[in-house]
């Protein structure tokens, strides 16, 4: 006993049975060995549960800037091209299609962009697996699900998810033509198609300028485009010039089309000093934040401290075709962005895959380390884990609560719509008294009414059942009120009136 317990050989022995337990344990696992596909599952269950909180319940209702949309989405006419001469337009149009089909509701209205979300979120996982591990793929992932300025974008009407959307499968598109052997015929006409169709939508025409810089720059793009088959190349560009062919119709038409699309301000010249503080507000000004349509700074201080560490990732390893595009990209975007700030939207791409490479330099260093030993580098992914963790938290808790429960964010969403539906529509009140400030908008929400819709006043009627507006309640004399409805916002909580003259 005495030599067994304290010989060499045992202990050899005994440590030899222990290892491949061990190793079992670690590489045999189920939930190990398919670490990856569970990681991908558990995202889009999260990816979906939280589209549908945001475009159902968070913040619940629309944004001046989303009843603005709302009424140019309700004058689309195919009979008077001028209304077509809008930015976004293929957006607009399916936009147009869900109201007819499924009726004046506000998720009716931002069903789309919902939708548009879902494609962009897939979009984004695939092309974060092709530029970096699948760790970092799914790390990034959760972040990009969970920020704020993501879900804000994802449930409102006003089309600013396309920024995302058709960046994300414009790079992923490039990407697979030029790296990938397999399905390249589906991917060229996959980016030829994206392409033209992203060119409706404002300052999409920079990234494809970057892309496009890139295949002229870069060698390895250049040899690829050079291989391409001569009737593959025509055949696509002729594809392109027909999706592409409205747009040049709409701006001959309506030449100022043009200035929307490149990002060109409203009014000139821009105020470049009071644009740069916004910009300031938007991403880095964490003392005092702001409340609003769109709460700032948009990313967290940890985001923002990856993203830095991407920059300089991006200046250290300056010479693949990605380097050559993003950086081309954010040169190009950032005069735009000085003097029009309101496009904070087309920066989540360029900014998620910096955060993505800064991730990654985090891991590569801590993996560097210790490349033998698989327990020290396990150990190295908790802190990382712990401060994704912490994005993930404060992100969709600053979004859910913010947009629910901060005073001057909850205020600047109207739910009148939910309203009308509930109370006007439902009860068959004949008559809807409003202001002529509003009339285009009560207008555009009776021509998506599948019911009898109530008509619209703008002078209260001599007698019977009728209601009238917050804004048109003032108007009307020697009626009875019997009944008030309200919202559940503090502040303007008395909606409608409904009357019995």
């Amino acid at each position: 006993m005495q030599y067994l317990r304290y010989s060499p050989y045992c202990t050899s022995v005994m440590f030899a049975i222990m290892m491949p337990m061990a190793k079992f344990q670690l590489s045999d696992f189920f939930t190990y060995k398919y670490r990856y596909q569970i990681g991908y599952g558990l995202i889009v269950l999260l990816f979906v549960a939280l589209l549908a909180v945001a475009g159902l319940f968070v913040p619940g209702g629309l944004s001046k800037g989303e009843m603005a949309t709302f009424v140019q989405t309700a004058s689309l006419d195919r009979e008077n091209p001028a209304t077509l001469a809008i930015p976004n337009l293929p957006f607009a149009l399916v936009q147009r299609a869900s109201m007819e089909l499924f009726g004046p509701s506000i998720f009716a209205f931002k069903l789309p962009a919902l939708i548009c979300a879902f494609i962009a979120g897939v979009g984004a996982v695939l092309l974060l697996r092709r530029w970096f591990r699948p760790n970092i793929a799914i790390l990034a992932t959760v972040i990009m699900i969970t920020t704020g300025q993501f879900l804000y974008v994802a449930q409102s009407g006003s089309a600013s998810i396309t920024y995302i959307m058709w960046s994300v499968w414009l790079l992923l598109a490039a990407t697979m033509i030029t790296s990938s052997p397999r399905h390249k015929r589906f991917w060229k006409v996959l980016f030829f198609a994206v392409m033209p169709l992203s060119l409706y939508t404002p300052l999409s025409i920079y990234l494809v300028l970057a892309i496009f810089s890139a295949g002229i720059l870069h060698p390895h793009v250049r040899y690829v485009l050079k291989r391409m088959p001569r009737s593959h190349l025509i055949t696509l560009t002729a594809m392109s010039l027909v999706i592409v062919a409205p747009l040049g119709y709409l701006l001959v038409i309506k030449p100022q089309l043009a200035l929307q699309l490149l990002g060109a301000p409203a009014s000139w010249p821009p105020n470049l000093w009071a644009n740069l503080k916004i910009l300031v507000q938007q991403y880095l000004n964490f003392i005092s934040p702001e409340s609003g349509v769109l709460m700032t700074p948009v990313l967290g201080l940890g985001s923002i401290a990856l993203i830095l560490i991407g920059v300089w990732q991006l200046f250290t390893i300056r010479y693949t075709a990605r380097s050559y595009t993003l950086t081309a990209w954010l040169l190009l975007l950032f005069p735009i962005l000085l003097i029009n700030p309101v496009f904070t939207s087309v920066t989540f791409v360029p900014l998620l895959l910096l955060l993505a490479s800064g991730l990654g330099y985090l891991l590569r260093e801590w993996y560097g380390m210790f490349p033998r030993n698989p327990y020290a580098r396990f150990v190295g992914i908790v802190p990382l884990t712990i401060l994704v963790a912490g994005l993930v938290v404060t992100g969709t808790n600053r979004y859910f609560d913010g947009y629910r429960y901060d005073p001057e964010t909850a205020s600047s969403f109207n739910h009148d719509v939910n309203l009308y539906n509930q109370h006007i529509n439902a009860q068959n009140i004949p008559k809807l008294v409003v202001t002529r400030y509003e009339l285009p908008f009560y207008i555009a929400l009776v021509r998506y009414d599948h019911k009898t819709p109530p008509l619209i006043l703008t002078t209260p009627p001599t007698g019977g059942v009728f209601a009238a507006t917050k804004a048109a309640h003032s108007k009307v004399k020697d009626a009875q009120i019997s009944r008030i409805i309200t919202t559940d916002v503090s502040g303007d909580s008395d909606r409608f009136y409904i009357y019995n003259k």
